[in-house]
């Protein structure tokens, strides 16, 4: 964000101004005390199991201008005197608002009113950050570029983004996720998007939505926003691309492995990983690689190409830089200890995810095929039937299979159904790390993977660790 006054802040988020320079520059926000930086504004979020007024102080002394919280009238507790700003100094400004994340969502939506950048926005139940992240490389060969860090896509996320960008950056490209019905609208209306892409209609968060169909309708709820001369990037095979087209007035493109208006064809997956394609758009054929796994990363790589030549950069700059990605950290991360190599997919799961990790390492070179999985959340009545089909996936791929938790027990149930080599069940990830380093030897592939909450990243780190010091042992 640009140096910003505060009496601006204050109009922007219809909040009160109390204590502070109205004249004094804001040049950032943050709700965050860990990582909140001299100049910038607070922003006391408040919630069920938290209150942000608690770190007012906290702020100020590590160099906050002011905060932006709830006023001392619709506080559900009595303030402590740090919190009413009865111990801090009078240039510390106060913006009280009655709700704090009403006023960041206003701030965020003037801010975004006052940029005029590009917006490439990114939706979908599958590789919406791969996608996020392979625009952003690709896009950053031509242009001052701002991005979503991490998976910040929510109604927290999306505004604080808003917030990170300035008046140099020209291309903005934005995640936005949900949840729940209802969620995609506001964001979407908040990003002003010129450009808009749908990975996938999958089965993530069916749990809350109750059906692929209801899924559709809530992330094509996107590129209604869409003004008639944007563009709404979406994938060929996706069996609601129609549907979804049918959502906007926007001009469609689409994209897909042998399908599409741009596409990849001769996929080969390399045993170490990587691939190597053939991109062809308007009669013009160009190889390709690209150095992460999985054709559904193919898929993800076509989007950000589309993005490239909306914005009027070659396929041939666009494949240059797909060249230098690198997998986000716990998807797909592709370590070699020796003559074992160890996949780390453990940020998220969802069937979709998970019938696409392992189809990405049954082309790795390897003696066996092990998988260590987790539960699935937010599959609500489509559990049953998400742990038969990565069963079945499984069954089809691999020569072990580990189940971590006792949520994710069905799955190894169809394993054994399916009659993989071996399949083991264990209670928790204290049992699976031991497990994974008894079984695992030379030649083997490890593919971790499972819902967030499952916290395999424990389970990694753990194997990783172990791994490392037996070859830092043997050389």
């Amino acid at each position: 964000m640009d140096p910003v006054s505060l009496s601006q802040l204050a109009t922007w988020s219809h909040a009160t101004l109390l204590n502070g320079d109205p004249d004094a520059l804001v040049t950032g926000v943050s709700h965050d005390t860990r990582t909140i930086k001299p100049g910038e504004l607070y922003i006391a979020l408040r919630g069920e199991n938290f209150d942000g007024n608690v770190f007012i102080q906290e702020a100020y002394h590590k160099g906050a201008v002011g905060a932006l919280c709830a006023s001392m009238s619709v506080m559900s507790r009595p303030p402590a005197p740090q919190e009413a700003g009865q111990e801090l100094p009078g240039k510390f400004a106060m913006l009280h608002v009655e709700d704090p994340l009403e006023g960041l969502t206003a701030l965020a939506a003037q801010w975004r009113q006052e940029l005029g950048l590009r917006s490439v926005v990114i939706t979908g139940s599958n590789g919406k950050t791969s996608t996020k992240d392979f625009t952003t490389l690709l896009l950053e060969k031509s242009f001052h570029v701002t991005s979503t860090r991490g998976n910040f896509n929510n109604h927290i996320g999306l505004p604080l983004s808003i917030l990170r960008a300035n008046s140099s950056d020209q291309v903005a490209v934005w995640e936005i996720g949900m949840n729940h019905p209802g969620e995609i609208l506001p964001l979407a209306l908040l990003a002003r998007s010129d450009i808009a892409i749908i990975t996938n209609i999958g089965t993530a968060h069916i749990g809350f939505l109750g059906s692929r169909e209801a899924i559709a309708h809530e992330k094509g709820n996107l590129l209604t926003t869409l003004s008639p001369d944007g563009l709404a990037i979406l994938g060929a095979a996706d069996d609601f691309c129609d549907f979804l087209a049918s959502r906007t007035q926007a001009r469609i493109l689409r994209v897909g492995i042998g399908l599409g208006d741009l596409q990849a064809t001769h996929l080969v997956s390399l045993p170490r990983g990587g691939m190597e394609f053939q991109v062809s758009y308007e009669g013009v054929s160009l190889p390709a690689y690209l150095p992460v796994m999985g054709a559904h990363m193919v898929q993800n790589a076509l989007s950000a190409l589309a993005v490239g030549l909306a914005c009027k950069i070659s396929l041939e700059e666009g494949i240059d830089a797909l060249r230098k990605v690198q997998s986000s950290s716990s998807r797909l991360k592709l370590y070699e200890y020796g003559d074992i190599m160890v996949v780390d997919d453990a940020y998220n799961a969802s069937p979709d995810s998970m019938e696409a990790a392992l189809s990405s390492i049954a082309a790795l070179e390897s003696q066996r095929k092990i998988a260590l999985l987790g539960c699935m959340g937010e599959l609500g009545d489509y559990a049953m039937k998400g742990y038969e089909r990565v069963g079945f996936k499984a069954a089809d791929l691999l020569d072990v299979l580990i189940v971590v938790g006792n949520e994710a027990l069905p799955l190894a149930q169809v394993g054994r159904s399916c009659r993989i080599k071996e399949v083991y069940h264990v209670p928790n990830n204290n049992e699976a790390i031991a497990l994974a380093l008894s079984i695992i030897r030379g030649g083997d592939v490890l593919l971790i993977k499972g819902s967030k909450r499952a916290c395999l990243h424990e389970v990694v780190d753990a194997v990783r660790k172990s791994l490392l010091k037996k070859n830092l042992t043997s050389q």
